[in-house]
């Protein structure tokens, strides 16, 4: 058996096993990190020269971002329009990786992460109910 094929197949079950023994605060972490780690993949693949695992990537991070965005629940919310403002710049981070893809700019990746990781830093300091 290849090695490499049985890492990945562990790492998968590995992380299935993560996801199904979650808490919903965990998984938005584990999103916001996933996140972070496909925008400095996508970084690496740019500096490498490699466009398409680049755009790949980038894709996938908006993939994330899209499901924070689709998690969030401002009628439920004790505070709607922080909520909405979120959503706000969930859609501007999004946007922002779609430009950067565009024209190969690791300064928009960059400004979405920090962005990313001041939201994360705010949601990490939140204790689970």
């Amino acid at each position: 058996m290849n090695p490499m094929r049985a890492l990945r197949q562990y790492q998968k079950v590995s992380s299935h096993a993560q996801v199904s023994e979650a808490s919903p605060h965990r998984l938005v972490q584990m999103l916001m990190e996933g996140g972070l780690d496909r925008m400095a993949q996508a970084k690496g693949a740019l500096a490498r020269g490699d466009i398409a695992q680049k755009g790949l990537m980038l894709g996938k991070a908006i993939e994330i971002i899209s499901g924070l965005r689709d998690g969030l629940e401002p009628e439920k919310a004790e505070d709607p329009a922080a909520v909405q403002r979120l959503d706000a710049l969930y859609e501007y981070m999004s946007n922002r990786l779609v430009e950067a893809n565009q024209v190969n700019d690791v300064e928009m990746i960059d400004e979405v992460a920090r962005l990313l990781i001041t939201v994360k830093t705010g949601w990490d300091a939140i204790a689970p109910q």
